[in-house]
């Protein structure tokens, strides 16, 4: 039996959403090919507090962060941040010629952060290794992700060195490049996968604060970074002394600036109804037990409401992307969530509202639309057919 490897490559800048995404990946296709072993090209600083699967294993490459002006800085090394670009770049080229993967998957960024990827993307056009690019449902509004790949060089090279574009979604969210300046043989290359099913994972972890007390409210930001204003609004409407349908259980992400979140789990001690804490490496299980959830919209928190069928208030930020505002719109427009206008003044009784009308709204139930959360099906499946195992 050949042994078959992937490299996947995620530059992880700030927050969860491209690790978790990839993890999801590596771990579905490790259970599905059990001559396939997986490498994980990574930045997260938190990288160890997850657990991997047999044949998944990761390459921590030095950090960095994105400053609120949009620059970045090495996180960790007290070193320019061009000496830790050129490592970044170095330690991905090198451990891609070592590691020879059968295929290359990219997360998002098309030649990496600040262009890291393209020298091993243009090494391995003379290789026999596929190349892929792995695209959010939405990545930006189109005039927006136009200039940005414009000022980073994408086009052209976008089309040149990758074989395939896979969209983790489905038609109906829309085409996350739509209305681009590219070639034609771009749209003729894409997959749309549909949402990328999550599920309870089968060992629960073991964690330092009791089981929460059922039924709770859910309310995460993800990484928790970008988080504060969402979990000021809702803690201000426990704080109200509002009637709310259900205790709140606040999951303030590990990412959340140290200051904020100590202001923030003292505001929570003065409270009943609420408990807080800061990390899960199974918000999975979180929300599966959870009676509604309160979310900022990224890709993988929409992605585990839509797989465990939870009712969600979306509080989406509009800056400096607007993914988040664009996805919850459409998923609104198709009765999926409810959304608040996070860049209103936010007021305490809007939120206390949009509470109370949680329990009356129905479950996404997108489980009866065919197709809506095959993502992990159909990339086994592509997968398979580029390693030659099922036929095309």
């Amino acid at each position: 039996m050949k042994t078959r490897r992937l490299l996947i490559y995620s530059h992880d800048s700030f927050g969860l959403g491209h690790l978790r995404r990839c993890r999801t990946l590596a771990h579905a296709l490790v259970d599905a090919y059990k001559d396939l072993t997986v490498l994980i090209l990574t930045g997260s600083p938190i990288i160890g507090r997850f657990d991997f699967k047999a044949r998944v294993d990761f390459v921590r490459i030095p950090g960095v962060i994105k400053l609120h002006n949009g620059d970045y800085t090495s996180l960790a090394l007290h070193i320019d941040l061009a000496d830790t670009l050129a490592l970044r770049e170095s330690i991905i080229l090198h451990t891609t010629k070592v590691f020879a993967p059968d295929l290359f998957l990219v997360d998002k960024e098309p030649l990496g952060l600040k262009g890291e990827v393209h020298a091993t993307l243009r090494m391995l056009r003379d290789k026999p290794t596929r190349t892929v690019l792995g695209l959010r449902d939405v990545m930006d509004a189109p005039e927006l992700l136009a200039d940005e790949w414009r000022a980073k060089g994408v086009f052209g090279e976008l089309e040149a060195l990758y074989d395939e574009y896979w969209v983790y979604g489905p038609r109906a969210m829309g085409n996350p490049l739509r209305d681009l300046p590219l070639d034609p043989s771009v749209e003729e290359r894409m997959r749309f996968t549909g949402y990328l099913r999550r599920d309870i994972p089968a060992v629960a972890n073991a964690v330092d604060y009791p089981p929460p007390e059922r039924p709770y409210l859910l309310v995460t930001p993800g990484g928790g970074g970008d988080g504060i204003e969402m979990i000021d609004w809702v803690l201000r409407a426990y704080e109200s002394g509002a009637t709310l349908p259900w205790r709140g259980l606040f999951v303030l992400g590990p990412f959340m600036p140290q200051a904020e979140r100590a202001q923030f789990m003292q505001r929570a001690e003065k409270l009943d109804q609420v408990d807080m804490i800061t990390f899960d490496a199974q918000l999975e299980r979180l929300m599966a037990n959870a009676s509604g959830v309160v979310a900022m919209g990224g890709y993988n928190t929409f992605c585990e409401i839509l797989s465990l069928n939870r009712p969600a208030l979306i509080l989406p930020r509009s800056h400096p992307r607007r993914e988040q505002l664009i996805r919850a719109r459409n998923a609104a427009r198709l009765d999926l969530v409810s959304i608040l206008d996070s860049d209103g003044p936010r007021s305490t009784e809007d939120m206390v509202a949009a509470l109370q009308r949680l329990p009356q709204q129905p479950p996404p139930s997108v489980h009866e639309q065919p197709g809506w959360l095959d993502g992990l099906d159909q990339v086994i499946r592509r997968v398979g057919q580029l390693f030659g195992e099922i036929s095309p």
